[in-house]
């Protein structure tokens, strides 16, 4: 490998950093905006438990000193970490916010998470005396209206069930023989998701990051040209249908209530992944949406599900047990207006 001497982050995957050469150079604050590619040296590796994800999905772990390739960016996580490229002092210290190569200052971290990763700024990306950034490698694509039918993943936080639901349905329709689009429209960047969703036969998979994002923290009008971009290139898929994912939960800061206006006309069937029972009927309240389904860790127990219909008067399935895929596929028919 050309540049064996870095860690290539995940969010570095639509790039050709890996193979092409670039140069390295220290800009001062006022240069610096999201999305540009850095290097920074780790100066703690946090814990002995500390992964990063790289460009194809795999993690590895780290020792102190390496050089690590990742893209500067905000995280605002409501159970793990927040931080900010913009909070980084004069003297660059700054911290791996995620494992995919997410790079600012902490600002706070929950008391249940490892340290995170450490590390100093080593300088920007350059390119013909240019900083390299990840809207340099976002692919062009002709602007089509999305028409896909949609099956919408939305949760009341992250960690609460969606891409596993969103797992289980897709297989279920490419078993059926439809052609599935699996894509995370909102959150931080990680490769996990959405290789979750094509290890079981989505024919193909897209995010943010490949419209140039390495978070969806961002202002309005930047995130509704990228959500336009994103929408267009989904298009162009043809797929039969379209399991879509908005990370984290629609009520935090990463666009999902623009991400939600974008595609809810092609919306069929919206399926809640839930912490508690009391979040779902806070979510339809604050959000207004009424899902179709409700499953994740508040339906793990009977009790859960018997409370979320209750309170809600929404049905409420735990998908791991395989006594609810028939009453699933009930709901993906009658939905859709497909065969499962």
């Amino acid at each position: 490998m050309k540049n064996s001497g870095y860690i290539f982050t995940t969010l570095t995957r639509i790039s050709d950093l890996e193979t092409q050469s670039f140069a390295l150079k220290r800009l001062s604050r006022e240069h610096w905006a999201t999305g540009d590619y850095i290097v920074g040296r780790i100066t703690d590796i946090g814990s002995s438990s500390s992964q990063l994800e790289l460009p194809n999905g795999r993690m590895r772990g780290v020792i102190g000193d390496e050089l690590v390739v990742g893209a500067l960016g905000v995280r605002h996580a409501t159970l793990e970490a927040t931080g900010s490229w913009k909070a980084v002092g004069d003297d660059g210290a700054m911290h791996m916010l995620s494992g995919g190569g997410l790079m600012g200052k902490l600002t706070s971290r929950s008391m249940f998470m490892p340290e995170m990763i450490s590390i100093l700024y080593h300088g920007h990306v350059i390119r013909d005396g240019q900083k390299v950034t990840m809207d340099d490698f976002v692919r062009p694509c002709a602007q089509k209206s999305y028409d896909i039918p949609t099956i919408l993943f939305i949760g009341t936080s992250m960690s609460a069930g969606k891409t596993t639901s969103a797992r289980i349905v897709t297989s279920l329709l490419t078993r059926a023989g439809y052609k599935v689009l699996g894509a995370k429209i909102t959150g931080t960047g990680r490769f996990k998701d959405i290789l979750a969703v094509k290890d079981v036969g989505a024919v193909q998979v897209y995010d943010f990051v490949d419209a140039g994002l390495p978070s969806t923290i961002c202002d309005p009008e930047v995130y509704e040209k990228k959500l336009d971009h994103m929408l267009s290139c989904m298009a162009a898929s043809e797929a039969d249908v379209a399991v879509v994912e908005i990370g984290a939960s629609p009520l935090e800061p990463y666009n999902g209530d623009i991400a939600y206006k974008g595609i809810k006309d092609q919306v069929k069937c919206c399926i809640l992944s839930a912490s508690d029972p009391y979040a779902v009927y806070g979510l339809m309240e604050a959000f207004g949406v009424k899902p179709d389904l409700v499953t994740g860790i508040s339906t793990n127990t009977l009790g859960g599900q018997e409370m979320v219909e209750r309170l809600c008067g929404v049905p409420a399935m735990n998908l791991l047990d395989t006594g609810s895929i028939p009453p699933l596929k009930s709901i993906l028919r009658q939905k859709l207006g497909v065969k499962v």
